[in-house]
């Protein structure tokens, strides 16, 4: 299913700015703590690299002053947090779990937001009376990779409507529609009534859309439910989940797909239906 574009389609500066403002008061700005030696090897690397490319390609002026244009307007459009999340993000997150033998995780993304309404499983998400799109009901259990059911394990779930819409990042949604944080059973169980998002392209009318366009690449993201499962004593799990068949598997433009986040739901009286279980590394 494609995004349908209607009169409510957000701006990509008023995306980008949300995604700012939210990184701000996040907490994850205060810096990390290193060494000078670290901070110079880092630095004098990426600048390296830049050397190189500038050397190779034979970057001309005029290229070099349209570089510093677009890293202006980037600041400018609040885009930074959407950058770095969509072409950077994923190596990140890459090299941070490598260690893990549990469940594989992937990128968060710049549309998370904190303290959304908590339910008991089943649960169903927040959503309007007329919330479009197919019914899916996402179910399974959360253990440790020793097997150990993790009783009231926090199942938290946000995503796209069926219009390629985030709540909160996008005019006329209500605060809280399609997120919630679910609590598991004594079992490890739950269960998530929801839609099944929508494919949808990042914001494209501001910095990132013109690199994009400038580049010759496309904007577009499978569609994909964000979750971060959490239980004491056990790794932080920051995944999506993917639907099997979508158009943008192989050539997703923010690169976090995985083989092992690929959902395969099956269809019900009314929609669809799948589980997926959890496991979760020692902390």
């Amino acid at each position: 299913m494609s995004h349908q574009v209607t009169d409510l389609e957000p701006s990509a500066a008023a995306s980008g700015n949300a995604a700012t403002d939210l990184f701000r008061q996040s907490g994850k700005t205060g810096g990390a703590t290193a060494s000078t030696e670290r901070v110079s090897l880092l630095a004098n690397e990426v600048l390296a690299a830049v050397y190189e490319t500038v050397r190779k390609h034979e970057v001309t002026y005029e290229e070099f002053n349209a570089l510093k244009a677009w890293l202006i307007q980037v600041g400018e459009d609040g885009e930074w947090p959407l950058f770095l999340d969509v072409w950077v993000e994923h190596v990140i997150e890459e090299v941070a779990t490598s260690g893990r033998t549990g469940s594989k995780g992937t990128i968060e993304g710049p549309y998370y937001v904190p303290n959304a309404p908590q339910q008991a499983t089943p649960a169903t998400l927040p959503m309007r009376d007329d919330e479009p799109g197919t019914p899916l009901v996402l179910r399974g259990t959360v253990t440790g990779t020793d097997g150990t059911a993790q009783a009231g394990a926090h199942v938290e779930i946000w995503h796209a409507d069926d219009d390629g819409f985030y709540s909160q990042f996008a005019p006329g949604l209500p605060q809280w529609n399609l997120r919630g944080i679910v609590v598991a059973d004594e079992q490890g169980n739950y269960e998530i009534n929801t839609v099944q998002p929508a494919p949808y392209q990042i914001p494209t009318g501001g910095s990132c859309g013109n690199l994009i366009t400038a580049a010759g690449w496309h904007a577009w993201r499978p569609a994909h439910l964000h979750l971060k499962v959490s239980a004491p004593g056990r790794q932080l799990l920051t995944a999506q989940l993917y639907f099997e068949g979508d158009s943008y598997l192989s050539n997703d433009i923010a690169s976090a797909v995985k083989p092992e986040l690929i959902l395969r739901p099956t269809p019900t009286d009314s929609g669809r239906e799948v589980t997926y279980d959890f496991l979760l590394d020692p902390a």
